[in-house]
């Protein structure tokens, strides 16, 4: 999926009170788990919190971000993008000091994945202005003047602006939905990924449990026929008597271990009933997963078609100021023109008073 997982660690999720800025909500009932994940699609550090079906934590770390410790077991950050202040308490002041360091790691890392980024994005622009651009017929050929040529190019240009507006309202749209895709696509994966980490402990846990059951039950019913042939031999060479009582012990010592045999057994259908249900619950995981998938491939096709608006919308400019330059390039030649014509009527003048 592109996200890698680097830290972990349970505590109390509170938030700011959007109102009166000093108070804080709990955003949690009880301790959750908090980590940090390196979204390689993105080239991203980001701190994130599932509570049960509901993402409460889904912050993107910056180089500006700062994390302090406000007590032994208390400490807090500022999210701007998210407009509030997140807070985390800690059940031991060495959990809060593990968080304290991993943020400081983090937030270099984020500080160095920018620099390279913008290194990369002013290389692709230099080589993009270095490019040859082929010129048009159109600027190849000499401007035709005519009486409402500028005023009709300055229209064009109007419209050009009003047409490059609306593409960028459009593409802001498409990219805030875009957002919220990829929001709702990491909270249910982070909430399958908890899931999944959970079933599988507990299948291991009862596997376990099952091997040494199995073992014990083995062993049960080795006691438990060793038993029945001291008693069968008691049986046969002792007469009537003292014997009765150790037969009575026997009988009791087995029926115990048939008991606790019968409730082994008990235990073992338990586990495998849980089994299955953990076999449906990896089927669902499956189907989430194929939708996951599904969205993502939307994602990407709508990401495609952000690319090209903004390709368009880079053409565009480059149309609006191909005119710009025709425009200015015509109203110097009207200028040259006029001061001809100045010149030409102050000449007459002159030979006329001659």
């Amino acid at each position: 999926m592109g996200i890698q997982p680097i830290f972990s660690t349970r505590a109390h999720v509170f938030q700011i009170d959007p109102t009166t800025k000093r108070n804080w909500i709990p955003a949690s009932k009880h301790a959750v788990t908090v980590s940090f994940f390196y979204d390689a699609n993105r080239n991203v550090y980001r701190i994130i919190s599932v509570g049960g079906t509901k993402a409460i934590i889904n912050c993107t770390v910056t180089p500006s971000m700062t994390f302090t410790k406000t007590s032994q077991k208390f400490g807090q950050w500022a999210d701007s993008r998210a407009n509030t202040v997140y807070g985390l308490g800690f059940a031991t002041e060495q959990q809060l000091h593990q968080f304290s360091e991993k943020f400081k790691e983090v937030k270099d890392a984020a500080r160095l994945a920018r620099e390279k980024s913008q290194d990369k994005e002013l290389a692709n622009t230099a080589l993009t202005i270095a490019a040859p651009q082929d010129l048009s017929d159109e600027l190849q050929s000499p401007p035709v003047m005519c009486v409402n040529g500028p005023e009709d190019k300055l229209f064009r240009s109007q419209s050009a602006d009003i047409t490059l507006s609306s593409e960028k309202e459009r593409i802001k749209k498409m990219l805030s939905e875009g957002s919220i895709c990829e929001l709702n696509l990491e909270a249910e994966l982070f909430t399958l990924q908890d899931s999944n980490t959970k079933l599988v402990a507990a299948l291991h846990e009862a596997n376990a449990n099952v091997e040494q059951w199995k073992k014990q039950l083995a062993a049960y019913q080795g006691e438990t026929e060793r038993l029945r042939e001291q008693v069968a031999d008691l049986e046969a060479h002792v007469g009537q008597g003292p014997s009765d009582l150790l037969k009575d012990e026997l009988t009791q010592s087995l029926e115990e271990l048939e008991a606790l045999l019968k409730a082994k057994d008990e235990e073992i259908h338990i586990l495998q009933s849980k089994k299955a249900d953990y076999h449906e619950m990896e089927h669902d995981r499956d189907e989430a997963i194929r939708r996951l998938r599904e969205l993502e491939m939307r994602n990407s096709e709508l990401e495609r078609r952000i690319q090209n608006t903004e390709q368009n919308l880079s053409n565009s400019l480059e149309d609006r100021d191909r005119m710009d330059s025709e425009i200015q390039r015509a109203i110097e030649i009207l200028d040259i023109k006029i001061f001809d014509l100045n010149d030409l009527r102050q000449s007459m003048v002159k030979l006329i008073d001659k």
